[in-house]
């Protein structure tokens, strides 16, 4: 039985060392990130719900982005508090801000993709970009950098959507996900196979979202107006990724595991309807994930081949440490690194947590 754990937990380390140097070295390793800027006319689209503090904060950061021209869809998707009223507020204050007011419809009541649909149609241009109410551009160049990077042939822009650093280990533990997970998506799409992007900083030209039908056929999961669309509409013809520092956004992170975690809910379910292929990827990915960690505890515990097992869990962590460094370089996120072992574990432990609870019980959506 020992032996075929040790059989099964090389194996297991195989996948894990093919998918950090097969496919996540593609970003890891690439080199620093040069385009053309561009001059196209961008509509920068921002929908919120109830966030008149975030949009008090973000509105002027995005008025003053330094682009030639540009202009800025306000959504305002039924809000209960003053958001709307500092929607119109702005829009007096600045000529370039169109602003889109959705009702409650029964049909399609709460749903976040049902008010996206309007801005994007009431957008005057055809090159869209879009971030979360909760965000913050990190420079005045951010339209132009994530801009750059459209072609005839590219359509569909992934950034980078980072979190603030706070002092505490959760805070490095949700800047460590986020940062493997963007190493992932980003990873996928240089290996010609796009599946997700993040709502804080994605870019698309509107004919993609049409060539789809928009959110149509994801439009009852409540979730997704994201990565679901990507999924749908990217490809390796129509896709690439922009990871230049000045290209990033911020939001401000969790302050509690409680909320994180039911923000992990929510992502997590909306994965359950990737295409097939990307979620047997994925999940292949996370198995081998869990049984590395578990299967060399085993077999330590009973002292069998442990210079095989510690020799094999030497040449991956190597392998991993060096090349998620790489990446977390690129991000701006070294610092998770010097704890990667355990943020790695505590991660793993969480996501195995969120997996049974989504089992039993349906996380909350759109406010």
């Amino acid at each position: 039985m020992l032996d075929f754990l040790l059989y099964a937990f090389i194996a297991v380390a195989a996948v894990q060392l093919c998918y950090y140097l097969a496919v996540f070295s593609r970003f890891a390793f690439v080199k620093a990130q040069q385009a053309n800027p561009k001059r196209i006319p961008v509509s920068v689209i921002v929908c919120a719900k109830n966030e008149e503090e975030n949009v008090s904060k973000l509105v002027p950061l995005l008025a003053t982005q330094q682009y030639p021209e540009f202009e800025i869809v306000l959504i305002d998707d039924a809000s209960s508090d003053n958001t709307l009223e500092l929607f119109e507020q702005f829009e007096k204050q600045y000529p370039n801000i169109r602003l889109v007011k959705v009702e409650n419809n029964e049909a399609f009541w709460g749903n976040k993709k049902f008010a996206l649909t309007l801005g994007i149609k009431a957008a005057k241009h055809e090159y869209l970009l879009f971030t979360d109410a909760d965000c913050r551009p990190d420079s005045p160049h951010w339209i132009r950098e994530m801009s750059a990077h459209f072609t005839l042939q590219k359509t569909i822009i992934l950034g980078y959507g980072a979190y603030e650093k706070r002092p505490g280990f959760l805070n490095k533990l949700i800047r460590f996900e986020t940062l493997l997970t963007a190493v992932q998506y980003f990873s996928w799409a240089r290996a010609g196979k796009p599946y997700m992007g993040v709502g804080r900083n994605l870019a698309y030209k509107r004919e993609e979202f049409f060539n789809v039908r928009g959110f149509m056929d994801h439009m009852k999961i409540r979730s997704g107006d994201d990565d679901l669309f990507v999924n749908q509409a990217a490809n390796a013809k129509n896709t690439t990724i922009c990871y230049t520092p000045e290209s990033f956004t911020y939001s401000e992170p969790k302050t509690s595991f409680k909320d994180w975690f039911t923000q992990k809910r929510r992502h997590a379910s909306t994965a359950a309807w990737y295409k097939s292929s990307d979620k047997f990827l994925l999940g292949t990915f996370f198995v081998s994930q869990f049984l590395f960690l578990v299967l060399p505890a085993i077999l330590l515990s009973f002292m069998h081949q442990w210079i095989i097992v510690t020799a094999t869990l030497g040449i991956r962590y190597l392998a991993t440490w060096i090349t998620l460094g790489m990446a977390a370089g690129k991000l701006r996120e070294k610092d998770t690194m010097y704890l990667y072992p355990l943020l790695e574990i505590a991660l793993v432990l969480t996501q195995i947590n969120v997996f049974f609870s989504n089992l039993f019980s349906k996380p909350v959506h759109w406010k």
